[in-house]
């Protein structure tokens, strides 16, 4: 069972007609302890960092439980920001801090015509290492250097270990991150055609994964 966390800032309509569409299990937890049940965790969003306060707590305790237990982590767009320390658009507000770095805002280029916010289809650029059949990038399983999916932010994060996939918009930024059991996408996959049902089919094979199997059955699941 996939958990998808509702906190009130996201897509979830969306996202959960492409988990149906990919037969995925899911439901969407009531309370933080319902995540001790589940087999994978996907925390999508969209607006400000703020709204990642209702996060703060009981949830943000039990998912950083839940990731350090080996469970498989999928942030979307804002839930992707949420994996790092914080951003600078809601400062105050702490990010979960499983991945080191800060959001912040892209600068955008007037000379080139690129505005902010960035919306649009831009392609993947993988980063080097991030060989689609090695470990290192499962999430990116099935795609090839410049493959396009759907943007729409006004900050990104940065480009570090974690990031297996960039994107250039007047600024280069981390497009997809994978640490261990972590992944997140900047863009959205779920509006993002084949190319975003592969990532979210390949996370849901991460999720049914031997590791998976055999912590759950410690556990007694």
């Amino acid at each position: 069972m996939i958990a998808l966390i509702d906190y009130g800032a996201g897509n979830l309509t969306s996202v959960r007609k492409a988990l149906t569409s990919l037969g995925a299990d899911y439901e969407t937890p009531s309370s933080p302890g319902d995540l001790e049940r589940c087999s994978a965790v996907i925390v999508p969003g969209v607006g400000n960092f703020a709204a990642t306060s209702a996060l703060v707590g009981p949830w943000r305790d039990a998912i950083g439980a839940a990731v350090r237990g080996g469970t498989p982590l999928f942030g979307i767009c804002l839930g992707m920001q949420w994996l790092f320390e914080g951003s600078d658009e809601a400062p105050e507000v702490p990010g979960l801090g499983v991945l080191p770095g800060r959001v912040t805002r892209l600068q955008g280029n007037a000379e080139q015509r690129l505005k902010i916010p960035h919306v649009g289809w831009n392609g993947l650029a993988l980063r080097s290492g991030a060989d689609p059949s090695s470990p290192r990038s499962r999430i990116l399983a099935g795609l090839e250097n410049g493959a396009h999916v759907y943007f729409t932010h006004s900050y990104a994060a940065p480009v570090t270990e974690a990031c297996v996939a960039a994107t250039t918009h007047a600024e280069t930024f981390a497009a997809v991150v994978e640490r261990g059991n972590v992944f997140g996408v900047q863009f959205h996959p779920e509006k993002s055609s084949e190319a975003g049902l592969q990532i979210i089919r390949n996370f849901l094979e991460v999720a049914r994964g031997p590791a998976v199997v055999t912590r759950r059955a410690e556990a007694g699941c």
